[in-house]
C-alpha cells in the first residue's frame, strides 16, 4: 500500500516537470517573438532633430547625438498635422468643441469693452484777455473744482493800468465828450472788467495795479496750463476746465458688426467699479471714420453722471440687443477659438478624434454674436476646432516647425532680422515693459543655471507684470506679441520639465525680443545673443544684459555657445 502511494507520488512530479519545461520554452518563444515584433516596429529620431526618422539605434546624422526610441504613432501624419502629448494638453488645459449650429446666445447680446471719457461738449478753456504777468495763481493741480465766478488768477497788466488813466480822466469830460468817455469804458468792458468793476476805477480815481480773472464756468480741472510768474498774452489758455455732470462712453466695435448699431439706440453700461450697477443710455455717436489698425470703430454712448461715479479712463462694458441675421445652416465657433494675425483668422482643427493631432486652418468669418462668429469658409460642420488653450497649441506647432499663427506665409523669425519688424508702443506700456525685464533676465538666468523652480518663479512675475500693462490701444500685432508672451510665461510657469520650459522660452523670445528693440529707450544695456543649434537647428535668440554668452537653452552643456546679433542700447 505505502509503495503504491510512492509510485504515485513520483509518477505526478515527473508529469508536473515536464509540464513546467515544455510550456515555459513555449512562453519564452512568445516573448521572444513579440520582442522581435516591437523591435522591429520601433523607430528612433534625434531629439535636437525629430525629423530624423530610422529604424535602428545609432548617431544623428545631424549633430551626432545617439538617437532615442520615437513615441509610437509620431510617423504617419500629414505635412501639416502635428502631435501634443497629454500632458502638454492637461498643463495648458486645452479644450476642444465641435463645430455646428445653435451655438448663438438666443437673446443676442452683443457685448462691447470701452472707457469713459469726458464729456468735449462740455469743456472750456479759461483765458487771459489781456496781456500781462500771472501775480497769483489759484488754480494748482488737476482734479480741483471751479464754480462759475470764482477767482483764478491776479493779473498785472500794463495795459489796463494805461486804460484806467483814460477812463478816469474821460470820467470829468463825460458830460461834453460823452463819446469819448463810453469808448473808455467798451475797451475795458472788452478786457472782460464788469460795469461794477468801472464804477468802482471811476469813483475812487484810483488807478489798480493787479486785475482778477474769475471763472466763466464751473467744472473739473483737467488741465493747468500756466503758471504763477508766467508772462501771458491776450487769449492765451491758463486752465482747461471739463464740467463731468456728463460723460463719454466710447466702445469699440468691429466693423462686421456695425449694421447692428443706430443712433438712439438702448445701451446697458457697467464698470468693474460698480458691479452691481447698471446705467442705461442711448447711442448717440458713431464715428464715419473706421480705424485701419484695429479695425474698430468708435461707438459713444453719454452718460448722466452727477454723482459723479463715473471718473474718465475708467473701463466699462456695453451691451446692446442686437439684430442677428444668423440662419439656422450657418455654422458658429466661439470667439476664443479664433486667432487674429491683422490679415487672417485662424483656428486649430482636432484631425483626429481618437488622438491630439492638429492642423492649422484659415477661415473667413462674418458677424459677430455675443461670444460667437458666423463662419462663412474653411470649416464644416462636425468639425472639431480648439477653443481653449489655442496659443500653446499655436506655439505647439512651431516647436515642431508646422505651419503657425507666426510663421504661415512669412519668413521665419530666424531668417527675419527682428530690427524689421516695426512696432509702436505707448508710453504707459512702455514703462510697464521695462518692469517685467527684470524677472525675464533673472528667469533667463536661471535657464543657465538648470534651476527649474526659479525658471517657473520668474516667469510667474514677469507674466504678472505684463497682465498689468494696458493694450487695448496697441495695434493687432503689438497686441498678438504680448498675447503670446504672456501664454507662454504661463506655460513655463506652470511646467515642471527643464527641457519643455526651454522650448518654450523659443517663441516666448521670438515675441519679447521685437518688443524690446522697439521700446524707447530701456534702463540698461541688453544685448539679443543667438545660438544657431538651438531650437532645432534653427535657431534661438534671447536677450541679456551681459555682453558675454550664458547659453539659456544648454546651460553647463554648451555655456558660451552663441553671439551677440543685437546692441538694444
Amino acid at each position: 500500500m505505502n509503495k503504491n502511494v510512492i509510485y504515485i507520488a513520483v509518477a505526478l512530479l515527473i508529469g508536473l516537470g515536464v509540464g513546467w519545461f515544455v510550456f515555459s520554452n513555449d512562453d519564452n518563444s512568445a516573448a521572444e517573438h513579440s520582442h522581435n515584433e516591437t523591435a522591429e516596429n520601433q523607430m528612433w529620431t534625434c531629439s535636437m532633430h525629430p525629423q530624423i526618422m530610422q529604424p535602428e539605434p545609432g548617431d544623428c546624422p545631424i549633430c551626432g547625438m545617439d538617437l532615442i526610441p520615437a513615441e509610437a504613432g509620431a510617423v504617419g501624419l500629414a505635412i501639416n498635422e502635428f502631435r501634443m502629448t497629454e500632458n502638454a494638453l492637461a498643463l495648458a488645459n486645452v479644450q476642444t468643441t465641435i463645430v455646428g449650429n445653435s451655438l448663438v446666445d438666443e437673446d443676442d447680446t452683443i457685448s462691447l469693452s470701452g472707457k469713459i471719457a469726458q464729456n468735449d461738449d462740455l469743456n472750456s478753456v479759461q483765458a487771459s484777455y489781456f496781456d500781462g504777468r500771472i501775480e497769483r495763481l489759484n488754480v494748482t493741480y488737476e482734479g480741483q473744482q471751479v464754480n462759475r465766478g470764482q477767482l483764478l488768477a491776479t493779473i498785472y497788466a500794463p495795459n489796463l493800468v494805461a486804460a484806467q488813466q483814460e477812463l478816469i480822466t474821460a470820467s470829468s469830460l463825460k458830460e461834453s465828450q460823452p463819446a469819448l468817455y463810453n469808448a473808455v469804458r467798451n475797451k475795458l468792458k472788452n478786457w472782460k472788467l464788469t460795469d461794477n468793476q468801472i464804477d468802482a476805477i471811476e469813483s475812487s480815481g484810483t488807478v489798480r495795479e493787479n486785475f482778477p480773472i474769475y471763472a466763466t464756468v464751473s467744472g473739473t480741472v483737467t488741465e493747468v496750463m500756466a503758471a504763477q510768474g508766467d508772462y501771458i498774452k491776450a487769449g492765451q489758455p491758463i486752465a482747461k476746465l471739463s464740467n463731468l455732470s456728463t460723460v463719454w462712453a466710447d466702445f469699440d466695435a468691429y466693423e462686421n458688426q456695425l449694421e447692428q448699431f443706430q443712433t438712439g439706440q438702448e445701451i446697458s453700461v457697467t464698470s468693474n467699479a460698480y458691479p452691481n450697477r447698471e446705467f442705461e443710455a442711448q447711442i448717440s455717436f458713431i464715428d464715419p471714420i473706421l480705424d485701419t489698425q484695429t479695425r474698430t470703430v468708435t461707438v459713444r454712448a453719454t452718460l448722466q453722471n452727477r454723482d459723479g461715479l463715473l471718473k474718465p479712463g475708467m473701463f466699462v462694458s456695453g451691451e446692446i440687443e442686437g439684430t442677428s441675421n444668423v440662419g439656422q445652416d450657418d455654422l458658429t465657433i466661439p470667439a476664443s477659438a479664433v486667432m487674429w494675425t491683422g490679415e487672417r483668422s485662424l483656428v486649430y482643427v482636432k484631425t483626429n478624434p481618437n488622438e491630439p493631432v492638429f492642423e492649422m486652418r484659415e477661415v473667413t468669418l462674418g458677424n459677430r454674436n455675443g461670444e460667437f462668429f458666423t463662419v462663412q469658409s474653411g470649416l464644416e460642420s462636425g468639425d472639431e476646432i480648439v477653443t481653449n488653450g489655442t496659443f500653446t497649441v499655436d506655439a505647439a506647432a512651431q516647436l515642431q516647425g508646422k505651419k503657425s499663427m507666426m510663421n504661415q506665409g512669412k519668413k521665419q523669425a530666424s531668417e527675419m532680422p527682428m530690427s524689421q519688424m516695426k512696432m509702436e508702443f505707448t508710453e504707459n506700456f512702455q514703462k510697464q515693459f521695462k518692469k517685467a525685464l527684470k524677472p525675464y533676465l533673472q528667469m533667463k538666468d536661471a535657464l543657465v543655471a538648470s534651476d527649474v523652480s526659479q525658471v517657473s518663479a520668474f516667469a510667474k512675475a514677469t507674466s504678472t507684470s505684463l497682465k498689468s500693462a494696458d493694450i487695448k490701444s496697441l495695434g493687432s500685432m503689438e497686441q498678438s506679441h504680448i498675447k503670446k508672451s504672456i501664454e507662454m510665461l504661463d506655460a513655463i510657469a506652470a511646467n515642471d520639465i527643464l527641457e519643455n520650459q526651454r522650448d518654450h522660452f523659443v517663441i516666448l523670445n521670438e515675441n519679447m525680443v521685437p518688443i524690446a528693440i522697439n521700446v524707447n529707450g530701456t534702463d540698461e544695456m541688453l544685448y539679443v545673443q543667438k545660438c544657431s543649434m538651438a531650437n532645432n537647428n534653427k535657431g534661438a535668440v534671447w536677450l541679456s544684459a551681459e555682453k558675454d554668452i550664458h547659453n539659456p537653452y544648454y546651460g553647463d552643456a554648451m555655456l558660451t555657445c552663441g553671439s551677440v546679433i543685437e546692441e538694444i542700447k
